[in-house]
């Protein structure tokens, strides 16, 4: 399990911007030094804590190219490329330039609320044009639609390409189903801080985190010890955590997140519309949360 490309800590790192709405490079390469001095095992560029869906295409190829720059080969890189039209999601694919990319990250179609067989064929359409792996990415908070777990395993069966699943639907059950009767050679990856570790105790690799963009260091060490099945050390950090975890989504994401890094001078609270940043009470919260860690 520990020897999968994407076992352990994958980060879905924010875009850092300026007070001006531009791309802040300087942030990012900041941002991607705590990742890797902190021990995390991979980075995930665009996701939806990356506020991909307000980037131009252009920002985007910006983004991939300078985290592949900054990081230079010493973590593997996913590359977030999703949408709700197909052929728009395949066309994307050689718009951008991958050097450094491992695998895709590519969430189930959104808004259109496709049915179970046409997120079936909208994975293995893209299965079959993509350049590299893909993890597919079912979070039906967002979505709408939860890719179930029939589903899932069909996909995984059929599309080779296919290595892993984020899983964010916060259905153990459906999760557990999934992890029981997948092929070999795919994967769950939690998709939820809050329940990474009750998902590895079940089989999940890992853990695409939010949490570990501020923590990765004190994130990291409680995955591993996940993945060693020494539970009595990953418990206590867990449990530390929980109330930090909580706070990062009580409002929103990346608003969170944003609001943690800001205070530790790593990023700047700056957001693109319609995402904005904590409200003062939450913001209070979040200060006295990190003093007490």
């Amino acid at each position: 399990m520990a020897n999968h490309l994407f076992s352990g800590t994958g980060v879905a790192i924010v875009t850092p911007f300026q007070q001006s709405g531009s791309i802040d490079l300087i942030a990012l390469e900041k941002l991607v030094e705590h990742q890797i001095k902190g021990g995390i095992d991979y980075l995930v560029v665009l996701g939806t804590t990356g506020e991909g869906s307000t980037l131009s295409k252009e920002e985007k190829k910006q983004i991939f190219s300078a985290v592949n720059q900054f990081t230079k080969g010493r973590i593997s890189l996913v590359a977030g490329i999703g949408g709700n039209d197909t052929q728009g999601v395949i066309d994307s694919f050689s718009s951008y330039d991958l050097t450094g990319y491992s695998a895709i990250l590519s969430v189930s179609p959104y808004y259109s609320k496709p049915n179970n067989e046409g997120l079936y064929q909208h994975y293995k359409a893209i299965s079959e044009a993509s350049p590299l792996p893909i993890i597919m990415y079912n979070v039906p908070s967002r979505t709408g639609m939860n890719v179930n777990a029939a589903t899932t395993l069909r996909i995984a069966r059929d599309c080779k390409n296919i290595i892993a699943t984020k899983e964010a639907s916060g259905n153990m059950e459906q999760i557990m189903q999934i992890i029981k009767d997948k092929p070999v050679g795919f994967e769950v990856i939690s998709g939820d801080d809050g329940i990474t570790l009750p998902l590895i105790a079940c089989g999940a690799i890992g853990v695409i985190s939010v949490l570990a963009n501020a923590y990765p260091t004190q994130w990291s060490t409680m995955v591993k010890f996940c993945l060693e099945d020494n539970f009595t050390e990953a418990r206590p950090i867990h449990e530390k955590l929980m109330p930090i975890i909580h706070s990062l989504f009580a409002e929103g994401n990346p608003s969170g997140i944003k609001a943690y890094l800001s205070e530790m001078g790593i990023v700047d609270e700056y957001f693109r519309l319609p995402v904005v940043g904590v409200g003062d009470q939450l913001k209070n919260e979040i200060k006295s949360l990190m003093q007490a860690l």
